[in-house]
């Protein structure tokens, strides 16, 4: 039987004081992916939607991650085990040209949706808090532990490409000529979050029968499941800071600056570090 741990101090090892009791968030299961999405709809305005209608070719802009919704599922047959689901929202632009001239910016709306099976282990207590919320006087904030806590870790996408289709009809070799535009009778999107439309400049519309662009994303992501835990963990010492503050109001602004270290990396950025390896190495003769 493995020796069981209390918290106190202990006298066995030179660097480590003592064991102490915290109170964490424990990671029970976690993974790190690499997504290539690819045929996104990008969701605009109305009037985006008649730059589009007269569109010629399209340049990839840059995207940027709004938000990311997370919920979390049991799995029935596989105790432990949860299903995560999460959908990933975009503000993505791209250039769009309607004649020989100068483009047009064109902004929108693109989602992700992804699932992830992931163990977070059993747990039925109810946890009760005392920490005061902002709409309440001095309530308990009431919490259910059944679930674990998913968390997403995610970066700003990278724009790969961005294509223009046309669903109306594609013309026939004898009939060279696009299709005509159709009027703007577009479908409001719903059960959108209204923060995300506040990203844009109008309301945000589908419309199936006239063009639209397609991106393709590359999205790197780390999901993993978290429980409350009481944890048994070394303690060195008790951190106490070292530097102390900086008081700016009776240096010069020259001063300050001599003390920033010159940026080198900005005029001479820095190479790809490559390992090789022996076998990677090619035979001499």
């Amino acid at each position: 039987m493995a020796d069981t741990f209390i918290p106190g101090p202990i006298t066995t090892a030179d660097t480590v004081k003592e064991a102490v009791c915290i109170h964490t968030n424990k990671i029970y299961d976690a993974c790190k992916d690499r997504d290539c999405v690819e045929s996104v709809r990008l969701y605009t305005t109305c009037e985006a939607q008649e730059i589009i209608d007269q569109a010629v070719n399209i340049k990839c802009g840059q995207a940027n991650l709004l938000w990311v919704y997370i919920d979390v599922e049991p799995i029935p047959f596989n105790k432990g085990f949860y299903a995560v689901d999460v959908r990933f929202f975009y503000r993505i632009s791209v250039y769009v040209f309607t004649c020989i001239g100068k483009p047009i910016q064109v902004t929108g709306l693109g989602t992700f949706d992804k699932r992830v099976i992931l163990f977070g282990s059993e747990g039925n207590a109810k946890i009760f808090s005392s920490k005061m919320t902002l709409c309440c006087t001095d309530e308990e904030v009431v919490r259910s532990a059944n679930l674990p806590t998913a968390v997403c870790e995610v970066v700003d996408p990278i724009l790969l490409d961005a294509k223009l289709v046309d669903p109306c009809c594609p013309p026939p070799p004898c009939h060279p000529a696009p299709c005509p535009p159709a009027p703007c009778h577009c479908a409001r999107l719903c059960d959108i979050p209204p923060f995300i439309c506040g990203f844009f400049d109008g309301e945000l519309v589908n419309e199936s029968r006239r063009p639209f662009i397609c991106v393709t994303l590359g999205q790197f992501s780390i999901i993993r499941l978290e429980r409350d835990s009481q944890l048994i963990i070394p303690s060195y010492d008790f951190c106490v800071p070292e530097k102390e503050s900086i008081c700016s109001l009776d240096d010069s602004p020259c001063e300050l600056f001599q003390r920033i270290q010159f940026p080198v990396d900005e005029f001479f950025p820095p190479h790809a570090k490559t390992v090789y390896r022996p076998q990677d190495t090619p035979d001499r003769p």
